[in-house]
């Protein structure tokens, strides 16, 4: 397979992976549509049917890269994922399903045929993607100066000027460091020894434990962010979904959320942006169940 269809693959991999983890509280998920009334399982599906290209297309631009600059990389993937938005918004009607990811999974995608062309292999650890990002986006936070005059302004341009929370510009421009310090090492200690799906869900509330939730801090407050911040890591506490106990918190987290309309978006996306580092890394997310049943064909072959 050309590495660019390898990256464009893992990108799309990663991103049904984060909607396909159930449950999670106040997301759509294959059990409900969360707290969204607009949006659903299957609208999630049609629009990765729609925006899978584009990573490949991301991720050649990164591999064919020969010049100095790493934001001239930048730039130019950053008209790619212009046209990207615009076919999520046709496929959907309207709806946003997936424009953080766009722009997170977007960058990773450049960098990673970038680094794999460089070093020609097609494993890279998450740290070595992330620390190369601040240089390809620059200072991406200084698009805030200014934004007070503006008419039109953008969900992250108006939760800056409400709690001067820098949303996923700052998470991108640090390299990820969210991901970093939550996501990365939940998914890394577990992946080996559990249920996919029961780590997927842990990893996203370790990211919600820790992250700046701007979709959360968009429609409600900071004293909100903070309680959702607490209950995620209550439920960890718990042991998440790999227990009953945790299951059930989780579960009661849902209803509550879904009644009060909390939709923690960001550490979605963050989820999807953790989910593809480790595809890179090459961390096997193959189900341990069906690994038993590989084991057992294998042996049988044998006799």
């Amino acid at each position: 397979t050309e590495l660019s269809t390898y990256i464009g693959a893992l990108a799309i991999r990663a991103i049904m992976y984060e909607v396909s983890a159930s449950p999670k509280p106040g997301l759509v998920d294959r059990f409900n549509s969360g707290a969204h009334k607009d949006m659903d399982y299957f609208t999630f599906v049609d629009s990765c049917s729609m925006i899978g290209d584009d990573f490949r297309q991301m991720a050649l631009a990164g591999e064919q890269f020969s010049g100095c600059d790493l934001s001239e990389l930048f730039n130019e993937i950053r008209q790619i994922g212009i046209g990207t938005e615009r076919k999520m918004f046709q496929i959907t009607g309207g709806i946003n399903t997936h424009k953080g990811v766009i722009f997170s999974i977007g960058i990773i995608s450049a960098a990673a045929g970038f680094l794999m062309s460089q070093n020609n292999t097609r494993r890279i650890i998450a740290e070595e993607v992330c620390d190369i990002v601040p240089a390809m986006v620059g200072s991406l936070c200084q698009e805030f100066k200014g934004i007070g005059n503006k008419e039109n302004l953008t969900h992250g341009e108006r939760l800056f000027l409400k709690c001067g929370v820098k949303g996923i510009r700052g998470e991108v421009e640090s390299g990820f460091k969210t991901v970093m310090i939550y996501g990365m090492p939940e998914l890394r200690n577990n992946l080996d020894e559990q249920d996919r799906n029961a780590v997927l869900v842990n990893t996203l509330l370790s990211l919600m434990s820790g992250a700046e939730d701007s979709n959360i801090l968009h429609r409600h407050s900071m004293d909100v962010l903070t309680n959702v911040q607490l209950d995620a890591g209550v439920a960890l506490s718990y042991g998440g979904l790999f227990t009953t106990e945790g299951r059930e918190f989780i579960e009661s987290m849902s209803r509550d959320f879904v009644d009060r309309g909390i939709s923690p978006g960001g550490s979605a996306d963050l989820l999807a942006v953790t989910i593809f580092l480790g595809m890179l890394e090459g961390l096997e997310f193959t189900h341990h169940s069906y690994k038993k049943c590989t084991k057992k064909i294998e042996k049988f072959s044998e006799l």
